[in-house]
């Protein structure tokens, strides 16, 4: 029998039982996979923690990597044996699983299940982020939140490859050490220093083209007064909660800024724009512009360890789950 994380009601980590099931067969267009790895994200915390709900009862995780056991009628684009990876596809915390052939994508022979599970939901978005939400061209000053996270780490690397100037946020030293190394040319630590001053300074005064932000609530203001005017606000998490109610009218006074609340479920929303956005990522990662970092690895009975260690801001990097 395969197993399986099963929450049957919103709650904190221990929400989460490992239970034995029957993935059953695919039907049309549909495969089986065995993981080898698979992706813990925050927004599996969101799921858990109803934030977004969703129907119960369910399996979280939405990005894994393994090898195709079997498919269903109409699968042309997999077979049986091939190595393969997702990131937007919900219910990968289990050993094996049923999925839409739609959402998977061959791994080359160089990425490991690991990376794979690692890069998927956190690469496309990056990927998004970067070349479709606000596309980087050399000389543009960004700003990522949470720039030793998952996502923080690859932005950084590939927002300095495309040429632009990257300021990082980070909590501790540690972490301001592990941006650096990633390629953010300025760190700031947030504990300790006002974001906006200090982009104000960093800049001379010019402020940021476009702020990534995946922490929401507690960086929504700072992210807005480090932008120039006709910036962009980018925000695509809620890591510290979700961003209160605000007026409108204050992008006008900050600047006649943009705000936008992309998903990568939208970006990639079909079979051809998933290949597309997966061959960049993966063209990206060959030539060596960006590196995925697995930093902790759990089996999968432990997913609530890992969830409790991703909301204490004790990960860097990503996270995957062991089945």
């Amino acid at each position: 029998m395969a197993k399986a994380i099963i929450i049957r009601a919103p709650g904190g980590p221990e929400a989460m039982v490992l239970e034995e099931f029957d993935p059953g067969q695919p039907g049309p267009g549909q495969t089986l996979i065995r993981h080898e790895a698979v992706g813990v994200n925050f927004i599996d915390v969101y799921h858990r923690t109803g934030l977004y709900p969703l129907p119960l009862p369910f399996t979280p995780g939405s990005e894994g990597a393994g090898e195709v056991l079997a498919v269903g009628p109409g699968v042309t684009n997999v077979k049986v044996g091939d190595r393969v990876a997702y990131g937007t596809s919900r219910g990968a915390y289990a050993s094996e699983r049923v999925i839409d052939a739609g959402t998977l994508v061959k791994l080359p022979d160089a990425i490991s299940y690991e990376t794979a599970a690692a890069m998927m939901l956190k690469g496309l978005t990056a990927q998004y982020l970067l070349r479709q939400t606000f596309p980087i061209k050399a000389g543009d000053t960004i700003l990522v939140h949470a720039a030793a996270g998952g996502v923080g780490l690859i932005l950084c690397q590939w927002g300095r490859a495309l040429g632009a100037t990257v300021i990082g946020t980070v909590g501790s030293q540690d972490k301001a050490k592990l941006a650096s190394e990633a390629g953010a040319h300025h760190v700031i630590r947030y504990r300790e220093e006002n974001v906006a001053e200090r982009v104000k300074a960093i800049t001379g005064g010019k402020m940021c083209d476009v702020v990534y932000d995946g922490v929401g609530k507690d960086t929504f203001i700072a992210s807005l007064d480090s932008l120039r005017p006709l910036g962009m606000m980018v925000s695509f998490g809620n890591a510290s909660g979700p961003v209160d109610a605000f007026n409108v009218g204050v992008l006008a006074q900050k600047g006649s800024l943009f705000l936008t609340r992309p998903t990568l479920f939208t970006y990639a929303s079909t079979p051809e724009k998933l290949a597309a956005m997966s061959k960049d990522l993966m063209d990206a990662m060959a030539s060596g512009a960006v590196k995925i970092a697995v930093n902790a690895r759990y089996p999968l009975a432990d997913a609530a360890q890992a969830h409790r260690d991703l909301e204490a801001r004790k990960t860097t990097g990503a996270s995957v789950l062991i089945p």
